[in-house]
């Protein structure tokens, strides 16, 4: 007997099915991130993955080739978060002190995304080297350029100044600065943050004040 369906009810069931889909894999990633951020790659399985998602033992790999292709695509997941919420805290931020306040949305950020800590806490050292080039960073770098110019629009940066190399330098310093926080503690951070941020915006113009307290 053939299929009399229209061509809509076809549209609905592949939509259907595409969106079980998404849900599926959106499960097994949120999973993944939880599970290799509370206890490593090495320490996780995917069929503790699959389980914990509620889904069968081999549907990862209907998404991920492997269980590397699972873990980087979590840490992508959880870095883009991360930068994310920072973003939404830098874009608010009308001041010129919006470099230090994205710094230290992000450091809150964090807290709140085990995986990406992990990662940059140097717990898995076999993708330290991943972390600068993270997707997600391409946005954050993005950002950060489109800031400066803005900046040297309004004159509060110098006119002399490349946006696009500044920009991906000031990507590179916030990175290894949050890497040196989570890595080496907040407290001694604290006490070198004023000279690090000195250094960095005396290419730029005013450097911002720095909390008495440091980083939270």
């Amino acid at each position: 007997m053939g299929d009399h369906r229209t061509d809509d009810e076809h549209r609905t069931d592949d939509e259907h099915r595409t969106s079980k889909g998404e849900l599926t894999r959106r499960a097994i990633l949120d999973t993944a991130i939880e599970r290799f951020g509370h206890h490593g790659y090495r320490a996780t399985s995917v069929a503790e993955i699959t389980r914990d998602a509620g889904v069968g033992g081999t549907v990862a790999y209907t998404y991920f080739d492997n269980k590397e292709a699972l873990f980087l695509a979590a840490l992508d997941e959880d870095a883009a978060a991360v930068i994310h919420e920072g973003l939404s805290e830098f874009m608010d931020d009308p001041n010129s002190t919006w470099r230090l306040t994205l710094v230290l949305s992000l450091v809150d950020a964090l807290d709140r995304h085990p995986l990406a800590r992990r990662v940059l806490s140097g717990l898995e050292p076999g993708v330290t080297d991943r972390v600068i080039e993270l997707p997600a960073l391409m946005e954050l770098r993005k950002a950060v350029v489109e800031r400066l110019r803005a900046d040297q629009a309004a004159g509060l940066v110098r006119h002399d100044v490349d946006a696009d190399a500044m920009g991906n330098g000031a990507v590179t310093i916030i990175v290894s600065l949050l890497m040196s926080i989570l890595q080496f503690g907040r407290r001694g951070v604290a006490d070198y943050g004023p000279d690090v941020f000195a250094v960095f915006e005396a290419a730029l113009g005013r450097p911002p004040e720095w909390p008495a307290t440091g980083p939270p």
